[in-house]
């Protein structure tokens, strides 16, 4: 589905739109726009903006359609729109490389000021942006905390209670009626989540893939999909592959 139309339906949707679900003793929505809404705190949480990586390819001469930026920013907006959090966290990698919030065109920069305004926003720094942003207004840092959740870009190897991660971009494929389909997912036992990537121009890793292993308690492991403006909650059981 076109971000720019998925953005629109957003807009439309009741906020009760999602999966409701329950993270290390904290309730939480996933949001059909790939958010995720934590009530408790009044936060929104997006992973993996990747802004400006149409951008970062053609300074290294790869040219990509230039819109990702503008249509990251209206699924970024409907998701503000729906749940009007007072705090925001944008959970690394926000910008494609270093030069990403430095070279943001102005109309989108004075775009993503409005989003921002009147809300706490916290800049993770990821592995992409591990400099944080440039001429942007919030708090820059490697993780926060609220109460038993702990938000970073990259999980902790093992078993971590209560973590909020992103850069893996966790994706499953599921078949109904001989028909498999593959789609970005929230990937959580419960007890850990790790987020998918809400830029428009990312991919996915296949939940199988050995990145996750020992992220999760398998039996308990379940995916939230994102497709067609809603969220389908799968058990590992049912991934293909």
């Amino acid at each position: 589905m076109n971000r720019m139309v998925l953005a629109q339906q957003l807009r439309n949707q009741a906020p009760a739109a999602g999966a409701a679900i329950s993270l290390a003793g904290v309730e939480a929505v996933c949001d059909p726009s790939g958010a995720l809404f934590l009530p408790a705190f009044d936060l929104l949480c997006v992973s993996d903006l990747h802004l400006e990586k149409g951008a970062a390819f053609a300074r290294r001469r790869q040219l990509l359609p230039p819109y990702d930026t503008a249509a990251t920013l209206d699924l970024l907006e409907a998701a503000l729109a729906r749940r009007n959090p007072a705090i925001v966290v944008s959970l690394g990698d926000s910008f494609h490389d270093r030069a990403g919030s430095g070279h943001l065109p102005l109309p989108y920069r004075e775009r993503l000021k409005g989003l921002m305004r009147g809300r706490q926003w916290i800049w993770i720094t990821g592995n992409h942006d591990p400099d944080g942003v440039e001429g942007l207004e919030g708090e820059t840092c490697e993780d926060v905390s609220f109460g038993p959740l702990t938000f970073r870009h990259e999980p902790k190897a093992g078993q971590a209670r209560g973590e909020v991660a992103g850069h893996l971009h966790p994706a499953a494929a599921v078949t109904r009626r001989e028909k498999t389909v593959r789609r970005p997912c929230f990937a959580t036992d419960g007890e850990r989540l790790v987020m998918p990537s809400f830029g428009v121009l990312t991919g996915g890793l296949d939940l199988g893939h050995r990145a996750f292993d020992g992220l999760f308690d398998r039996q308990n492991l379940v995916a939230h999909l994102l497709h067609g403006g809603r969220v389908y909650t799968v058990p590992a059981a049912r991934f293909k592959g």
